[in-house]
C-alpha cells in the first residue's frame, strides 16, 4: 500500500461513518423526545399516509360519538315528558273513576272536571316541547324544519358510523294522537266528567290514551336501547382505530432507547477513529526527516 500525504482515504471513511452515526442519533432523539416515530414525512412516507387516514377516522368516530349521545339526549327528554304525561292521565283517570260516583252532587262534578280542563290544557302544552329547537313530537303530518328532513313516518335518521353509510332512525312521538284520546268521539266534543254518564264515558277515552302512551313510550325505549349499542360499537371502533394508529405514529420506546445506547457508542468510537486516522499520516515526517 502506497503512502500519500494528499488523500487520507480512512479519515475519509471515517468521516463518513461519523456523519451516518450522527443522523441516526438525531433520528433516535428526536423520536424519543416527542414519542412519535414518524417526525415528518421522510422517515415514513407509507406510514404517514395510512396514518393521516386513520387520524381523520378517529376524529370523525369522535363526532358521530358526540352526535349519537346528542340523539339519546333527545329520546331521553322526549321520554320525560311522556313520563309527565302518564301522570297527567292517571290523574284524569282518577278524576274520571271519582265522578262516577252517584253520590257527588252536581257542584262536586263540576270541581272535578275544572280540575280535569286544566289538566288536558297541561297535556296540549306538552305537544309543543322542543329539545335544542327540534321538536320532541310530531303533528300528524310530515314536515321539515332548520335543516333538518323527516321522513313519511316523522322520523329523524341519526348517522351511526364514521362514513356516513349507517343511520338510525328515531321516531318524533304522536302525542297528538294521545290528546285526540281524551275527545269525546261520540259527539266530537271536548270531553267532560260533569254528569256520571259522562265520566263513565272519559273512563274508556282515558284508558285508551293511557294505552296510546304506553306504546309511545315503549318505542321510545327501544330507540334509546339501539342507539346505546350504536355509542357502544362506536366506541369500540375509535379504540381499534386508536391502536392501528398507534402501531404506525407512536415510538416504541424501549427499542428506541436501545438504538440510542448503540448509536451513542458507535459515535464516541466514531470520533475516536476519525482522531486516529488524521494522525496517521504524520508517519510520513520520520520518511522526510531520516
Amino acid at each position: 500500500m502506497s503512502v500519500v500525504i494528499n488523500t487520507n482515504t480512512a479519515a475519509s471513511l471515517a468521516s463518513y461513518n461519523l456523519s451516518s452515526t450522527n443522523v441516526n442519533l438525531q433520528r433516535s432523539l428526536n423520536r424519543l423526545s416527542s414519542g412519535s416515530r414518524i417526525n415528518s414525512s421522510a422517515d415514513d412516507a407509507g406510514g404517514t399516509a395510512v396514518s393521516m387516514k386513520l387520524s381523520a377516522s378517529i376524529r370523525r368516530t369522535d363526532a358521530t360519538l358526540a352526535n349519537v349521545n346528542n340523539s339519546l339526549a333527545f329520546l331521553q327528554t322526549q321520554d320525560g315528558v311522556l313520563k309527565n304525561a302518564d301522570k297527567v292521565l292517571n290523574r284524569m283517570s282518577e278524576l274520571a273513576m271519582l265522578s262516577t260516583d252517584i253520590t257527588k252532587s252536581t257542584n262536586d262534578l263540576a270541581l272535578y272536571n275544572t280540575e280535569l280542563t286544566q289538566l288536558k290544557g297541561q297535556l296540549n302544552l306538552m305537544l309543543n316541547e322542543q329539545f335544542n329547537g327540534i321538536d320532541l313530537f310530531s303533528t300528524g303530518a310530515n314536515a321539515s324544519a332548520d335543516g333538518i328532513a323527516f321522513d313519511d313516518d316523522a322520523t329523524l335518521l341519526v348517522v351511526t358510523s364514521h362514513d356516513g353509510s349507517q343511520t338510525v332512525g328515531i321516531t318524533q312521538a304522536d302525542l297528538n294522537q294521545v290528546v285526540f284520546d281524551i275527545t269525546d268521539t261520540n259527539s266530537g266534543s271536548v270531553m267532560n266528567i260533569s254528569t256520571t254518564t259522562n265520566a263513565e264515558n272519559a273512563v274508556d277515552y282515558i284508558q285508551g290514551a293511557i294505552q296510546d302512551l304506553a306504546t309511545l313510550r315503549a318505542n321510545n325505549g327501544a330507540e334509546q336501547s339501539r342507539l346505546s349499542f350504536a355509542a357502544d360499537m362506536l366506541s369500540i371502533n375509535k379504540i381499534n382505530l386508536e391502536s392501528a394508529n398507534s402501531r404506525i405514529l407512536d415510538v416504541d420506546v424501549a427499542s428506541e432507547s436501545s438504538q440510542l445506547a448503540r448509536f451513542n457508542i458507535l459515535q464516541q468510537a466514531g470520533t475516536a477513529m476519525l482522531a486516529q486516522a488524521n494522525t496517521a499520516s504524520q508517519a510520513v515526517l520520520r520518511l522526510l526527516v531520516s
